[in-house]
């Protein structure tokens, strides 16, 4: 019995390419609209492109990265990103959140349901609100202030003093409500008679969170990490709206020393080499979370 030939390499061809038509403009659009824009801006790193007082641009390679090296403003702003986002993610939301979460777990339907329609109204307001509403609450005039006044203490002016904790916690109010309902889900998924053996055979509370709780969730936790991470590092609308990077650049971020390079300084090419490096300390997180999460598997 012989076997009838399968299809040649051109029908194969023909196959896979009527598989992928439907694709075709979704992959147009992301080429168009993704892809294209970011090459441009790699293109544009490696100009002198400015806004205005231009006639023409030219290729300078890697002049604008080795300014960046050089540039006291930019250490300054590194330093700044990483401790905003080890203090308003890292600590902040990623601690905050399971706490809410696991305190929600034991509170009533009620309590649960205030402090959850709360915590998410400060997720879902914009950035630029969120940033408004921070600024009236730290201001020389404004809530902390009025509040500290009402209890005798003494008052400053926080987003003169303090400007990094400041926006920092601003950071942490507007975006704990996601990471308490990543915790919550995982929270939800530990089998109950578990946690109720360990509970009958005497393990404590903090043994059976070291042992049962956090293995069991470690997933989520670096998945939370990563996501949480990467949108403290692009934080714009929160800082500007409270501090404008200010007072000084005391509370500069790398968004924020970026945009001041390529628009207010009209430096287009240097601002958006800052861009390029700062897309490169994201990449940087994500692959130590990327790891984590491969070792645990």
């Amino acid at each position: 019995m012989t076997v009838p030939p399968g299809p040649g390499p051109v029908a194969r061809r023909a196959r896979t390419a009527v598989r992928w038509l439907p694709l075709a403009p979704a992959t147009t659009l992301l080429l168009l609209l993704l892809a294209g824009p970011v090459a441009y801006c790699v293109y544009l790193a490696f100009t002198d492109t400015q806004l205005t007082g231009q006639a023409s641009a030219s290729f300078v390679g890697f002049a604008n990265f080795r300014r960046a090296f050089a540039d006291p403003d930019f250490h300054n702003a590194v330093l700044l990103t990483l401790l905003f986002t080890v203090l308003s993610s890292i600590v902040g939301q990623n601690a905050l959140g399971f706490a809410l979460a696991a305190l929600m777990r034991r509170a009533s339907k009620g309590v649960r349901t205030l402090t959850g329609t709360i915590v998410i109204a400060a997720w879902v307001l914009p950035e630029i609100v969120a940033g408004f509403l921070l600024y009236t609450f730290f201001n020389r005039r404004g809530t902390l202030n009025a509040i500290l006044e009402w209890l005798h203490l003494p008052q400053q002016n926080w987003l003169f003093t303090l400007p990094i904790l400041a926006v920092s916690f601003a950071n942490v109010w507007r975006g704990t409500a996601f990471s308490m309902l990543v915790y919550s889900a995982a929270l939800a998924e530990i089998p109950r008679d578990v946690t109720e053996a360990a509970e009958v055979d005497g393990a404590s509370g903090a043994r059976r969170f070291l042992h049962i709780t956090l293995p069991m969730i470690r997933r989520s936790i670096g998945t939370n990490l990563m996501l949480n991470t990467l949108q403290t590092l692009s934080v714009f609308g929160l800082i500007w709206a409270m501090t404008r990077g200010g007072p000084g650049n005391r509370s500069q971020t790398l968004p924020v020393f970026m945009y001041d390079q390529a628009f207010l300084k009209a430096l287009i090419g240097y601002g958006t080499a800052v861009a390029l490096l700062l897309l490169l300390v994201g990449a940087v997180f994500a692959a130590v979370y990327v790891r984590l999460l491969r070792e645990e598997t």
